[in-house]
């Protein structure tokens, strides 16, 4: 019977990684939600806008890469960002089969609206930076670690 009990131990909700992951990503989407309205962006805008005051004029195969999405997911959040004036697409003459997304000036000058964004989070996370930097690198190599572990087709 002990083994029972220690295997039904291992299933109860707060022993689930799983769980502390998604409830941890849930309040910090609660969090950003009103910081970014204010800068009229969703969470996953935020995400593409990042990427691109990081990069500007890159693929969107690349973009896809960097943000972990599908292109199910990615296509329709770019076609929201060009509504918006932020970002448009190309197709570069050597190779028409890709699509190169750039920001609009109306797209770069809004990162200047987003730099107290990452401040206000740190405030609210009451961590310090150093916590904050060792727990995203965790965070980065369980991610890393688990792709992995997918794409050598392990189960």
């Amino acid at each position: 019977m002990q083994s029972s009990d220690a295997t039904a131990d291992l299933l109860t909700l707060d022993k689930q990684m799983c769980f502390a992951l998604y409830s941890a990503s849930l309040a910090m989407t609660k969090l950003y939600k009103p910081l970014l309205s204010e800068i009229g962006l969703t969470y996953p805008q935020y995400l593409v806008m990042l990427v691109l005051w990081e990069q500007d004029g890159i693929t969107v195969s690349r973009l896809k890469d960097r943000l972990y999405l599908d292109y199910g997911t990615l296509t329709p959040l770019i076609k929201r960002l060009e509504k918006q004036d932020l970002l448009f697409r190309t197709r570069p003459p050597e190779d028409e089969r890709q699509v190169v997304v750039h920001l609009t000036d109306k797209g770069r000058s809004l990162q200047g609206l987003a730099r107290r964004v990452p401040e206000q989070v740190a405030s609210a996370s009451a961590c310090s930076l150093a916590e904050l930097e060792e727990l995203k690198g965790q965070l980065c190599a369980l991610r890393n670690r688990i792709y992995g572990h997918l794409e050598s087709g392990a189960a």
